[in-house]
């Protein structure tokens, strides 16, 4: 019993060992991507300018 008790804790620190950090590498944006990015920044322009219009107002 000691014996097998020994010998996991042998393998148990060696299982613990983590590979390093490897950094991601950064994909394009495909041209479908950036026209959905455009069509947003389009909406959020133009509902900044409703909402500061319905504020002038007031």
């Amino acid at each position: 019993m000691r014996r097998i008790i020994s010998t996991i804790a042998v393998f148990i620190p060696a299982a613990a060992h983590a590979t390093g950090f490897e950094r991601p590498i950064p994909q394009a944006q495909s041209a479908t991507a950036e026209w959905w990015f455009f069509a947003a920044s389009v909406a959020l322009l133009a509902a900044l300018l409703a909402v500061h219009m319905l504020v002038r107002r007031r």
